[in-house]
């Protein structure tokens, strides 16, 4: 299971490869979810399920299985940084 080998700290992603949207904040074994702060939006919460892969201290989510609110919470993470966004 991906989730063993997440850390707090780990950076979370929306693709391989892609830029880095958040970081893993808790990992939370007995439920199978991770707390992932998302720059702008907080701490959200992840079903274990949303992981597609997990390597070199990198958490790739797949957006299908994402709460619509954390997809958009995670698409605009850098907007603070970025006004054209």
């Amino acid at each position: 299971m991906a989730l063993t080998r997440i850390e707090v700290g780990d950076q979370v992603f929306l693709s391989d490869g892609g830029e880095e949207v958040g970081a893993v904040r808790e990992v939370r074994r007995k439920t199978l979810q991770i707390v992932v702060f998302i720059e702008n939006a907080g701490d959200h919460v992840i079903s274990g399920e949303a992981i597609k892969a997990v390597h070199a201290g990198k958490v790739v989510l797949d957006p299908a299985r994402l709460d619509p609110e954390v997809l958009h919470a995670l698409r605009h993470a850098h907007d603070a940084e970025d006004p054209n966004r």
